[in-house]
C-alpha cells in the first residue's frame, strides 16, 4: 500500500473483530489536504488487503466501509491525493467523533 506502511497493519484488527466494542480504537487517520474529507481506520481486511471499516468525516460523519485502493486513486485540486496523518496516534472513536 502506498498510503500505509505494511508494519502499521499489524496492530489494526481484522474486519468484524471490534463489532461488539462500543468505543473501538481508530488506528490510522487519512485525509485530503484540499477538502474536508477524513477517514479513520478501525478495522482492516487481512484477506483482501483493501477493505477498511471506520469513521468517515465529510459533509457528515458516518461509520462504514471504504477501499484503500479507491482512496489512493483520488486526486483532488492541484493533483494532491489522500495522505496519512503521520502525527496521529491511535485514539478512541468517542474522542475522534468530537474532533472538529
Amino acid at each position: 500500500m502506498e498510503l500505509i506502511p505494511e508494519n502499521l497493519f499489524e496492530n489494526i484488527p481484522d474486519l468484524y473483530e471490534t463489532e461488539r466494542n462500543i468505543n473501538p480504537t481508530c488506528h490510522i487517520k487519512l485525509f485530503t489536504p484540499t477538502s474536508i474529507f477524513t477517514w479513520y481506520i478501525i478495522e482492516f481486511s487481512k484477506d483482501d488487503m483493501d477493505t477498511c471499516y471506520g469513521l468517515v468525516k465529510g459533509f457528515e460523519s458516518e461509520l462504514g466501509y471504504f477501499s484503500l485502493k479507491e482512496l489512493e486513486a483520488i486526486k483532488g485540486n492541484l493533483g494532491v491525493g489522500v495522505e496519512r496523518d503521520i502525527s496521529f496516534t491511535p485514539t478512541s472513536l468517542g474522542i475522534v467523533r468530537k474532533l472538529k
